[in-house]
């Protein structure tokens, strides 16, 4: 099963993402509309529907039992202090405890059932979208930031529980209250209360606008984030590389702008909100000065008692403050769609599992792999191969040979299928691969790269993550293979030491071994060797020879590598330049013909046998660096 990361493959033979300050730049993506952000959040709100239902249920209990106080006013004043009628204060005074402890529950009862609503959607969410992203293709991965993709599952997910938590809840049931003090309101006074909601409409217009205007500075913030976040791990990833290049003062300067053009989105929001803010309280304001202008004219004509005046603005706090709470809620809600906006995006996009739907199931491969005149460009009008046509019997070993940048790994990206071909026909044992489901492919292809990935686990992980449900006697038989229990009987924990974050505890041979000892276990029919001893001295490069030998034994290998033992061991050797297959042959066929392997091998034959003479040296080879790719088949 291949596990491996294939990005460096495409080193040197494409261009990914344009660099602008030194910030990634992704192409334009198609725009998700509203529309669609807002049928994501009907879904989210119709899956948690019960526990929303109930929380609503519990919020209008708890605003019911609001006005209580507020309404017992009108009696206090009118009834009690007024004519007199001592024996209400009894009633009164229990009445207005009893609203309060009710209040006090259903709050509780409120966080709990929501607050757990919230943080199960938002974790249904982070799986989703996670498992959505793990099953992209991998060009998707060649074009988007690690810090995007982490954005998208954690900081984007996360805003969600302002539609299926409180917020969503607050605002239906601050519109409830509205509507509720607002027939209180009416009753007492029509005409005071017609005055009011005309300054509420305005207020609610200019409310709309301004989500209208926030809606994209939210948007654009994630997508900053994301950019931000993305750099930020990159250059913390390649810490190494930054403190060699003494590039400390570079990154913090990349990262300033960044954090600035996030400063300066926050800031612009920042203004819209608090304008909202400012608005509520001049409603507040407006509304406090007709009551006083209106209510006291009413009073002094008879119409109102001084209980209902008192009674009155104690509903109009209650129709106020939900309505300025509107503001608050409606901005976060607005953040979450979003957010849903970004999410949806993700969601949108092609799996290789919907790919695969429409494809034919492939059973145990025997390892022929042809290619049938296959042309590749990843920019149009600039092929990367030009129709190359060429088969790797099972059983045999085939070579890839040419100077960087002449389609060797793109030819290995096709094996893969990562890529497919613009034109021409990869087939294995003679099924095309473009019709074959990948899952089923992958499953018999192992990978051991040059820049081998390992993760923050034990080396018995990371063998065993070719393997799952491998038993510890297996992953020490492949350990053994590739000649991992030498160093590996030198650590205190054996094989459950940690290797650290990408393998960092580890040397750079010792983590090429524990890669080969991932292949070895994962028992594939067709294996990509891509300058697998790269990471080892001669020594260890001579100690695990006979290790490859058994793990090529029997599959169909596909090695990029420029040690000249691998070159003379492959059955074919093909010589790429310019994305054309331009020589092939065997090693001494090849050498015969005193073309174009020719000249690449004398290269590496004399900068070999310099670094042999006087290892204390410095041999650099001439820039034009040749590799060699090999394949290995078995029947």
């Amino acid at each position: 099963m291949a596990t491996l990361n294939f990005r460096t493959l495409h080193t040197g033979e494409r261009s990914g993402r344009s660099i602008v300050g030194n910030l990634a730049i992704d192409a334009p993506k198609k725009k998700v509309s509203a529309e669609a952000a807002w049928r994501e959040a009907k879904t989210l709100i119709w899956a948690h529907r019960r526990r929303l239902a109930l929380g609503l249920g519990l919020m209008l209990v708890g605003r019911l039992a609001g006005l209580v106080l507020p309404a017992s006013s009108k009696w206090l004043i009118d009834e009690v202090l007024a004519k007199g009628r001592t024996e209400l204060l009894m009633p009164l005074a229990l009445a207005a405890g009893a609203a309060t402890l009710v209040q006090a529950v259903t709050m509780f009862g409120l966080s709990q059932i929501l607050g757990v609503a919230a943080q199960r959607a938002i974790a249904d969410m982070r799986k989703r979208v996670q498992a959505r992203v793990m099953r992209l293709p991998v060009r998707y991965f060649d074009s988007t930031q690690t810090g995007v993709l982490v954005s998208r599952i954690m900081s984007d997910a996360d805003g969600i529980r302002n539609l299926v938590g409180s917020g969503i809840v607050q605002l239906v049931g601050g519109f409830v209250t509205a509507i509720l003090g607002m027939g209180v309101l009416f009753w007492l006074n029509w005409r005071l209360t017609a005055v009011t909601l005309l300054v509420l409409a305005a207020f609610g217009g200019g409310m709309a606008y301004a989500f209208r205007t926030l809606r994209p500075l939210f948007r654009e913030r994630g997508k900053i984030n994301a950019e931000v976040t993305g750099r930020l791990t990159e250059a913390l990833g390649g810490i190494r590389v930054v403190k060699s290049y003494t590039a400390e003062h570079r990154e913090a300067i990349v990262f300033a702008r960044g954090a600035h053009r996030l400063y300066r989105n926050v800031a612009k929001s920042m203004t819209g909100v608090s304008a909202t803010t400012a608005g509520s309280t001049v409603v507040v304001g407006v509304i406090g000065v007709l009551m006083i202008w209106l209510g006291g004219r009413a009073i002094i004509a008879g119409e109102m008692t001084l209980g209902d005046l008192m009674m009155y603005i104690f509903f109009v706090g209650l129709v106020a403050a939900p309505v300025v709470s509107i503001a608050s809620i409606g901005t976060q809600i607005t953040e979450a769609l979003a957010g849903l906006d970004r999410i949806r995006e993700i969601l949108d996009m092609p799996t290789e599992i919907d790919e695969d739907a429409s494809r034919q199931p492939i059973g145990p491969l025997r390892g022929e792999v042809a290619f049938e005149d296959v042309w590749f460009e990843y920019v149009e009008g600039q092929p990367v191969l030009r129709g190359v046509s060429f088969v790797a019997a099972p059983g045999t070993t085939t070579a890839l040979v040419g100077s960087s940048g002449s389609g060797k790994s793109t030819l290995i990206s096709l094996v893969m299928a990562f890529n497919r071909p613009g034109k021409g026909r990869v087939r294995v044992d003679g099924q095309d691969l473009a019709d074959t489901r990948l899952r089923d492919y992958r499953e018999q292809v192992a990978s051991v790269l040059q820049d081998n990935f390992l993760f923050d686990g034990t080396i018995a992980d990371n063998v065993g993550y070719a393997k799952p449900g491998a038993t510890l006697e297996e992953i020490t038989d492949a350990c053994r293979i590739a000649h991992c229990d030498e160093f590996i009987s030198r650590f205190p924990d054996g094989y459950q030491t940690i290797v650290g974050e990408r393998g960092v505890r580890l040397s750079g041979g010792q983590r090429q071994r524990v890669s080969i000892a991932r292949a070895i276990l994962a028992n594939p029919r067709i294996l990509i060797l891509d300058e697998a001893t790269s990471s080892l001295d001669s020594d260890s490069e001579q100690m695990i020879q006979d290790g490859l030998n058994r793990l090529r034994s029997g599959r169909t290998t596909f090695v990029i590598a420029h040690r000249l033992s691998t070159i003379r061991s492959a059955n074919q050797i093909l010589v790429l330049e310019g994305g054309e297959i331009v020589e092939r042959g065997t090693h001494t066929e090849l050498l015969a013909l005193n073309g174009r392997y020719r000249q690449l091998y004398d290269k590496q034959y004399h900068f070999e046998m310099n670094r042999f003479i006087n290892p204390g040296e410095d041999f650099t080879p001439e820039p034009e660096k040749s590799y060699v790719g090999a394949t290995t088949t078995r029947s």
